[in-house]
């Protein structure tokens, strides 16, 4: 009866052995194999004991106790295994390295085929039939091999114990708790089987303690955590937060709090009934907290206003009962306050501490499309000539400027506009029609000064104002409109207000029309070149200007006024200039036979040299038209040269390497033209008849011509004066000394076949 509950006994902890195995192999945890394996390493020495059990022939005997033996041996394959994967460890590298020396293995290897040689050579034990529990029952009495056996297995536990003694002694507490228990397990199972050994009993009770091992260590690898040194820890956690934490019982006592609690209540001690009545005087309403509900509110005033959020939360069971409930009141005074400072800086202006313009336009976006703003006006207002003033006074003095500037917007704004700085030295506005008065505003602005210490500087600001209108929901347009109306009066400084109006409505669009049509001019020859011709002191033509002229198939001849300031600004003169150098290059491919020693002059204007690569543009086009590059003048103004004027001349210089003549026009205009015409490489100086004065001024003003040609003269360059009416102007350039002329005297600018037959007439 004994022997039959022990097969039982020993079959049910086979069959969760391998429950319990399986479910170690299906576990998504790195351990979960190595368990499986152990697992199973257990079930051969418990089924060894099991056959050895029930046997009642020494052959069948026999077969139990070589499973039984054999398994020791994989069991300590096993947990060798499984120790190295359970306490392994990173070194300083960051590389996780093994505790139970790798040779372990071999000496088991070889104790697994010594036992396997018993068969042959019965050198490890033999067995012998005693009666037990009224059955015959065969027990073993060990020879060498098996004291072999024995201390190899010994050995293998003994090195496995140690290094869970050492794991034990270094890991963290909250860990402890998982490696003693599995070495206190081996330890008594050890005890156990080594009191089987010694007292010969008839059956192996110590395999029931293997079992539970294996289950143990199935339990701690894939399921334990340590509840309650987690509960400790983490009540160490809640007592320590700044968060105010107090746990109420399922009848609603308040049965603790933490420290935070305790600081924001005012209390101290273990009442905590006293500190729960607290936090309701704290915040009134907290009975109408709905589960999981968080709740903003204030306490105090001004400076002294504090910011929290108050929640509460219920714990249930699996069932859904209540167990308890919670309330947290967490502080976020300075988690607002620094959002806020956020927000304004990511808002706001840094200089001036007006908003910065996205968040401008996103406020009147917003108004617009809610259709808020009836009766409002879109300002632009701008600091006239800022970047001399800077420069005069300085980066201090300027930014007092743009302080100065925003103080004033305040000043006519209320909770009923919208303001902030646009740019560098533009502001934006959107407010009600009636907080603008423009006599108030013009008087206002025409005494404005900046005073910084003692310096006090006169600023020029000029308004720019758009109705806004039914339909209007673009805030980018709007600006556009103000900023045009701005562009009214640019150079006006006694006017300081203009408003968006028809004129500049039809303008705008007109400049639309016309630049949606330069494609289409430029492909079908509609802009085509007029020659203006270019005069010897002879009077003889020997060369011209090329000046773009539009034949509208709508309006007509347009004047170059019409057109070309707008692509000047909107960038499109570039593709304007690539037709025109085109034209001009293909008349002079049609002159090389007729008129073989003109020339054209081409204008180069600054945008091309932003937008296209002038030079290799030109030389494409003079390789193309196989034509005499000293017959293609590159013509310049001297403003053009103001900025990156080192880059511009070392192009201007490649032109000329490459047998381009180059010409200076405007001379006189910009503000360095002696300094900038000792370096620049030119070849021809134009200068505008504007220099010669009337009345009293005409003598000074001939001094003025009459050294500009001769300084040119000396420095090597051509002087070409344009803008001769009369023959007047010709006999006094003339003998100024000036080499060449231009004007209408000679003619006005032709087309081609006119120009021709000038030419044809004069020859």
């Amino acid at each position: 009866m004994i022997r039959t509950a022990f097969i039982i006994l020993f079959a049910i902890l086979i069959a969760t052995l391998l429950i319990c195995g399986l479910v170690s192999l299906r576990s998504k945890k790195a351990i979960g194999k190595s368990v499986f394996l152990l697992c199973l390493s257990l079930i051969p020495p418990v089924l060894g004991n099991m056959i050895i059990v029930g046997a009642t022939t020494r052959n069948v005997a026999l077969v139990g106790c070589y499973t039984y033996y054999i398994g020791m041996d994989l069991i300590m394959f096993a947990m060798v295994g499984f120790t190295n994967e359970y306490c392994r460890v990173k070194n300083a590298k960051g590389e996780r390295s093994t505790s139970v020396p790798t040779w372990i293995y071999y000496l088991l290897t070889i104790d697994v085929v010594q036992m396997f040689c018993n068969i042959p050579f019965g050198h490890a034990f033999v067995i012998h039939e005693i009666e037990a529990y009224g059955k015959p029952y065969f027990i073993m009495t060990p020879l060498l091999g098996q004291v072999f056996h024995r201390i190899v297995c010994y050995g293998a536990m003994a090195m496995v114990m140690i290094v869970f003694i050492i794991r034990s002694i270094k890991v963290p507490r909250v860990y402890r708790e998982r490696y003693i228990v599995i070495l206190i397990s081996m330890i008594i199972g050890t005890i156990w089987q080594t009191y089987y050994i010694f007292s010969q009993t008839p059956i192996d009770r110590s395999m029931v303690g293997f079992a539970v091992f294996g289950l143990l260590i199935f339990y701690f690898s894939i399921y334990y955590r340590p509840l309650r040194l987690l509960d400790s820890m983490l009540a160490d956690i809640i007592s320590d937060t700044r968060v105010a934490i107090l746990l109420y019982g399922p009848e609603g006592r308040c049965i603790w709090a933490n420290e935070a609690a305790m600081r924001l209540t005012g209390n101290d001690g273990t009442d905590y009934e006293k500190v729960s009545a607290a936090l309701r005087n704290f915040y009134k309403r907290i009975g109408e907290l709905l589960e999981n509900q968080e709740v903003e509110f204030d306490v105090g005033v001004s400076e002294n206003e504090r910011c929290y959020v108050i929640a509460r939360g219920y714990f249930h069971d699996s069932k859904g009962k209540v167990l308890g409930s919670y309330v947290r009141v967490r502080d976020i005074t300075e988690e607002k306050q620094r959002i806020e400072a956020e927000l304004f800086a990511a808002n706001h202006d840094a200089l001036t501490g007006v908003y910065n313009k996205e968040y401008t336009f996103k406020k009147i976006s917003d108004k617009l499309k809610q259709h808020e703003l009836k009766d409002y006006y879109i300002a632009a207002i701008n600091i006239c000539d800022f970047k001399m003033f800077n420069d005069a006074f300085g980066r201090e003095f300027g930014d007092e400027a743009l302080i100065q500037v925003a103080n004033w917007q305040r000043k006519y704004s209320d909770e009923n506009c919208i303001y902030g700085r646009i740019s560098g030295d533009t502001f934006g506005s959107c407010l009600p029609k009636r907080m603008f008065i423009q006599d108030i505003v013009e008087r206002d602005l025409a005494c404005f000064e900046v005073e910084l210490g003692d310096t006090k500087q006169h600023l020029v600001i000029h308004l720019g104002f758009c109705e806004i209108e039914d339909g209007d929901e673009d805030v980018d347009v709007l600006f556009d409109r103000a900023f045009m109306a701005l562009d009214s009066i640019r150079d006006n400084y006694k006017r300081h207000v203009a408003f968006f109006d028809k004129k500049i409505r039809d303008k705008m669009i007109w400049n639309q029309e016309i630049s949606a049509q330069l494609g289409t001019a430029i492909k079908e020859d509609q802009i085509i070149p007029y020659l203006q011709p270019i005069a010897d002191r002879n009077g003889k033509i020997v060369g011209a200007e090329a000046l773009a002229r539009w034949i509208h198939p709508v309006y007509g001849f347009m004047p170059p006024c019409d057109f070309i300031p707008l692509f000047e600004e909107n960038g499109m003169i570039v593709d304007l200039d690539k037709h025109i150098w085109g034209w001009a290059c293909r008349i002079l491919s049609e002159w090389e036979k007729k008129y073989p020693d003109l020339f054209i002059s081409v204008n180069v204007s600054p945008k091309d040299f932003y937008a296209a690569d002038v030079l290799a543009e030109v030389m494409r086009l003079v390789i193309e038209y196989d034509i005499d590059p000293r017959n293609l003048r590159i013509e310049v103004t001297e403003s053009s040269m103001m900025r990156d004027t080192d880059d511009k001349m070392k192009v201007l210089e490649e032109f000329r390497k490459q047998g381009f003549i180059v010409e200076m026009d405007d001379f006189g205009s910009g503000y360095s033209s002696l300094n900038m015409l000792k370096d620049m490489p030119v070849d021809v100086l134009k200068i505008d008849m504007k220099f010669l004065g009337k009345g009293s001024d005409e003598e000074r003003a001939n001094i003025v011509v009459k050294n500009v040609i001769r300084l040119s003269e000396d420095l090597g360059i051509v002087s070409l004066t344009e803008g001769i009416e009369t023959v007047e102007h010709f006999n006094i350039i003339n003998k100024l000394g000036c080499i060449l002329f231009q004007g209408y005297y000679f003619s006005k600018p032709l087309p081609l076949s006119d120009f021709e037959a000038l030419l044809d007439k004069s020859l």
